[in-house]
């Protein structure tokens, strides 16, 4: 599909979360911005589609979304005027035990610390701090390294944040405090004995606290509906079906925003680019990757545990010493037989997912990146162990190994979701050390991923921070 031929302010590549934060943004300031995305629809990640069997509705890449209502920008824009919906589960998470009992994240941190027994009071007063800070600190956290709004209280979370979650977890002493931070801290996908890996899940289980975990009614796309509805309200241009791989494809504009990785970015742009630049670029690393089921299922899954019938996020993996070992494995390219999987039951809580009466499942697990190991029967029997009976209620199911992931989409490289690893070398520095890590070396080019500061999460900030770059560098506007 070609372009019109007209001139433009802006030019986004790729229609991500980030990708249509930094358009809104530039839109924003009356700049005339065009979206361009390869595929058929918008959305990137944030896509929903019958997967299994007709009626039943799966979010094909991400599907809770904590981050989205913590986003400093995308709190700030009106998406409920253009369709978006929350829906807030009784629980935001819950982590079964093989005994049958649970942990829960609740709104509450006092409710939550009571399923908590001896660590109670650890857990209260490292919540309430962590609560009680973030407001002060939520737009140093989610953007790019600089001198922050308020030091002592971005020192006091730091203290906490930048330890490994295996250190942090001693503080607990019950192996359900233990647990519920590991399946917390697992999210960052590495091992929980790498530095800064305690930060993810102090961030999730505060934003818990704050906000919740809330689901998009209709499914992940609705996000991208409505920011992509918005967007163009304030007279942006999208166009879809088109695929970019050389800068020659696109029109005439001041500043180029790519929603996309580095090893992307070097296939379209790295003839512009710095020789330093360039080799910093080639040795970005990537992540471990993810396998995904999706189950359209003939009712509730039948979980041991009471409280994870009323969660809209289940953390599969019982301890924290199971889970940190199915992590290290999969970081050194081994498959592990008891992983820790992530697992999310929308359609308890939605009941435009799936026909009455039915219900569908959305969960993944971490593997090697690139791997193609089918991990089917491994999720299934960590689904299992906590609800007898489950396969029993499999209708249908469709998988994505990591290819098939990448597949999909681009930015996934290997099956890696959160565009890069996000360890301690890559927090700040991704993708390359610079003054500005949003700006290339190539005038006007700009990288607005994952690949970027924060990181992986729906929450546009990545998107956000190199909007405002540009803004700055090219249209001497400030924000």
């Amino acid at each position: 599909m070609n372009l019109e031929k007209r001139d433009y302010d802006a030019v986004i590549v790729g229609s991500g979360p980030n990708g249509l934060a930094a358009a809104i943004l530039l839109q924003q300031q009356g700049l005339s911005v065009l979206v361009i995305e390869g595929k058929d629809v918008i959305g990137g990640g944030l896509t929903t589609a019958e997967l299994t069997l007709p009626s039943f509705k799966h979010d094909v890449c991400s599907a809770i979304h904590p981050m989205a209502l913590a986003s400093p920008f995308f709190r700030t824009l009106p998406l409920a005027d253009h369709g978006l919906e929350y829906i807030f589960p009784g629980l935001a998470a819950a982590h079964p035990f093989d005994d049958g009992t649970a942990a829960i994240l609740d709104h509450s941190i006092q409710t939550t610390a009571l399923h908590l027994g001896a660590d109670e009071r650890e857990y209260t007063k490292i919540m309430q701090s962590v609560t009680a800070a973030w407001p002060l600190i939520d737009e140093d956290i989610l953007g790019p390294l600089h001198f922050p709004k308020h030091p002592l209280a971005l020192a006091g979370f730091g203290l906490k944040a930048l330890t490994s979650a295996g250190s942090f977890v001693n503080r607990f002493k019950t192996k359900q405090a233990r647990g519920l931070f590991a399946g917390m801290a697992a999210h960052s996908i590495q091992p929980l004995s790498n530095l800064s890996t305690a930060a993810i899940g102090l961030v999730l289980l505060a934003t818990g606290h704050m906000k919740g975990w809330p689901i998009p009614k209709g499914g992940s796309s609705s996000i991208a509906k409505a920011l992509s509805s918005y967007f163009t309200s304030l007279g942006g241009t999208i166009q879809t079906g088109l695929y970019i791989t050389s800068l020659d494809q696109l029109p005439s504009a001041h500043a180029i925003l790519f929603d996309i990785t580095p090893k992307q970015l070097l296939q379209i742009a790295g003839h512009k680019f710095s020789v330093i630049y360039k080799w910093q670029l080639e040795r970005y690393r990537y992540g471990m990757g993810v396998f995904k089921v999706d189950w359209a299922l003939d009712g509730p899954i039948p979980f041991t545990a009471a409280e994870c019938r009323k969660a809209g996020t289940i953390h599969l993996g019982n301890t924290f010493e199971e889970i940190a070992e199915g992590e290290i494995l999969s970081s050194k390219g081994k498959i592990a037989e008891t992983p820790f999987v992530l697992l999310a039951q929308q359609s308890l809580f939605d009941s435009s997912r799936a026909p009455q009466g039915k219900q569908t499942a959305w969960a993944y697990c971490h593997v090697p990146n690139d791997s193609t190991h089918d991990m089917t029967a491994i999720i299934e029997n960590q689904v299992e162990r906590v609800a007898p009976g489950f396969k029993d209620l499999i209708l249908a199911k469709n998988t994505m190994n990591t290819a098939q992931v990448e597949t999909y989409n681009p930015n996934y490289i290997g099956g890696d979701i959160n565009g890069g690893i996000i360890d301690l070398a890559q927090l700040f520095t991704r993708p390359a050390l610079r003054w500005s890590p949003y700006k290339t070396s190539a005038k006007g080019l700009y990288i607005c991923s994952s690949s970027t500061p924060p990181g992986g999460g729906v929450h546009g900030m990545c998107g956000y921070n190199a909007a405002k770059r540009a803004l700055k560098d090219v249209f001497g506007i400030l924000v």
